[in-house]
């Protein structure tokens, strides 16, 4: 008499062909799903943390600019770096501030303050800018980017969401 064989039993062979199927399906979701996830959907919209608080208002002296620096967040989709800058801080009244990007507009070089000729001057071409921003002379295109600025609580707090503002 022979033995018929019985369809319930597992061999060796479909023990392993059906482990290598798994392991492979296991692998492919493990790549698909990330690579779903970045195609399909955007990235988190991160607020901008709006304002950060750089200095004491006592502490900038009237009509002469001060450079302060300062750390901010930005980000640039899904990545957020932290980063330390400057800007410099002009005190016109009590209560009024002005706070320019520390970058000249025609390059991008980092410009100083002259106290004998009261101008902001850039050591790359020689632009030169008065007190508010302007351009008095040289390559640059435009007067200074200003950060938007506001003082609460004797604080000067300087906006971080756009330039010129």
């Amino acid at each position: 008499m022979q033995r018929s064989p019985v369809a319930s039993e597992t061999t060796r062979r479909s023990f392993y062909t059906g482990f290598i199927y798994a392991a492979w399906s296991v692998f492919s979701a493990a790549l698909a799903v990330p690579a779903a996830l970045y195609l399909f959907l955007p990235p988190t919209n991160r607020k901008d943390p709006g304002w950060i608080d750089v200095t004491d208002l006592d502490s900038i002296p009237s009509g002469a600019p001060t450079e302060v620096s300062f750390q901010r967040k930005r980000v640039d989709g899904w990545k957020v770096t932290s980063e330390k800058t400057t800007a410099w801080i002009v005190k016109e009244a009590e209560d009024q501030v002005v706070a320019y990007s520390p970058q000249c507009t025609h390059l991008g070089c980092a410009y100083h303050w002259e106290d004998q000729t009261h101008t902001f001057v850039c050591p790359c071409h020689s632009s030169e800018f008065s007190i508010n921003g302007d351009v008095l002379s040289g390559p640059a295109p435009r007067p200074l980017d200003r950060y938007p600025v506001k003082i609460e609580a004797r604080r000067i707090k300087i906006g971080t969401s756009d330039l010129n503002a």
